[in-house]
């Protein structure tokens, strides 16, 4: 295959920023970067003129199952696997085309996604690189139970684990609060003991998976990172009453392994749950205190729980991360480098630069001076084809 030696203004690495670049694509890989020079008589040359190049985003935190309609839980159990999977593949191709190639999915029915990401490794350039955790475990009626992975004991949730993992999962999803979608469950509510979610995190892990925690209260994500896990999923410090950051917590996760990932982002002129704005002040003071503190933290979406969280909402999410007091530069790691890294793809995705898979996006203006320059895609790669 020919090499394709792509020109533009500025390229984002996924660390720092280069006037003039080269990227240059063989075979789905980047197999070099130069700025400036003359690329060889040989290559195919597409300059894509006054725009930033940078590796295609990675969503760590998505739900291609839920349609982003005002019923996306009416909606699934409506519907069967197979229409799932059409509407899963809907979501991921809008994702793709906002130059989001990476998606985590992080909850699913009969293990949709994990079939999606199957079509996908066949034919990569028609969707984005899929991860998938299949059903989220869960306890008895607990959060999202009617995904079907609903499991108790020790004993049951190293069964669970272990059922994942011969099925093919990326990444083992524990919910260890309750959730805002599913009703009988409250948010700052542990549904899992200490000892259970140790060995979920262990059974994960002894299984060459990584293991995701999602965890609104102190309590649960103090119990995630002593047992262990990963990735803390939204990490927002909700009590009974609302949210109020627990210093001694965010401490303990400034001190830890453990990643947040922020599930921010929403869709303008789109209504926002009105639990949610009703403490949007309170989680903003939440996350800039985890930063403040060092908290490791990577930008997610949430993506599909909602019209305002369509599958491409994470640009906005990026734009949100801002707020915390950090620079523009430190949010775009966070949905390329950063969050690669967080999925475990640290040495393939989010970064453009010799060995690393051709997924790169093209934007008018400069995202690390303005990061809403994210929303004005030019052009889309996917394995170094072009689909947009």
């Amino acid at each position: 295959m020919t090499m394709l030696a792509i020109r533009a203004a500025r390229l984002f690495d996924g660390t720092g920023t280069t006037a003039d670049p080269i990227v240059y694509v063989k075979d789905g890989i980047v197999v070099g970067v130069s700025a400036g020079g003359t690329p060889p008589s040989d290559a195919e040359v597409l300059d894509l003129g006054p725009v930033t190049l940078l590796p295609g985003l990675v969503d760590a935190h998505t739900h291609l199952v839920f349609d982003a309609g005002p019923d996306p839980v009416g909606r699934l159990l409506s519907v069967d696997d197979d229409e799932l999977l059409r509407g899963a593949r809907v979501a991921a191709t809008r994702a793709l085309h906002a130059g989001i190639t990476t998606v985590r999915d992080l909850g699913d029915r009969g293990y949709v996604t994990r079939r999606l990401r199957a079509e996908l490794d066949r034919a990569p350039h028609t969707g984005p690189h899929v991860l998938s955790a299949g059903p989220p475990i869960t306890s008895p009626r607990g959060h999202c139970w009617w995904l079907g992975g609903e499991t108790s004991g020790v004993d049951g949730i190293r069964a669970a684990v272990a059922s994942r993992a011969e099925h093919g999962v990326d990444v083992i999803k524990v919910l260890a609060t309750g959730g805002e979608i599913t009703r009988g469950t409250k948010p700052y509510l542990l549904q899992f003991s200490p000892p259970e979610l140790a060995a979920a995190a262990d059974e994960a892990h002894r299984h060459g998976l990584p293991a995701a925690a999602h965890a609104h209260s102190a309590e649960a994500i103090a119990a995630a990172i002593d047992a262990g896990f990963d990735t803390v999923e939204h990490g927002s410090f909700l009590t009974a009453d609302g949210a109020s950051p627990d210093y001694d917590v965010i401490g303990k996760l400034a001190a830890s392994e453990t990643i947040v990932s922020a599930t921010l982002g929403y869709l303008p002129g789109e209504p926002v749950p009105a639990s949610t704005a009703a403490i949007s002040a309170a989680l903003t003071s939440i996350f800039t205190a985890q930063r403040d503190a060092g908290v490791r933290m990577i930008v997610t979406s949430d993506a599909g729980i909602g019209p305002s969280k369509p599958h491409d909402v994470l640009p906005y999410a990026a734009e949100m991360f801002l707020l915390f007091g950090d620079p523009a530069p430190a949010a775009l790691r966070a949905v390329t480098s950063d969050a690669a890294a967080a999925c475990g793809l640290g040495a393939t995705k989010g970064r453009v630069a010799a060995g690393y898979d051709a997924d790169l996006l093209a934007v008018a203006g400069n995202p690390a001076s303005d990061i809403t320059a994210l929303r004005e895609v030019r052009a889309v790669f996917r394995a170094g084809v072009r689909v947009r």
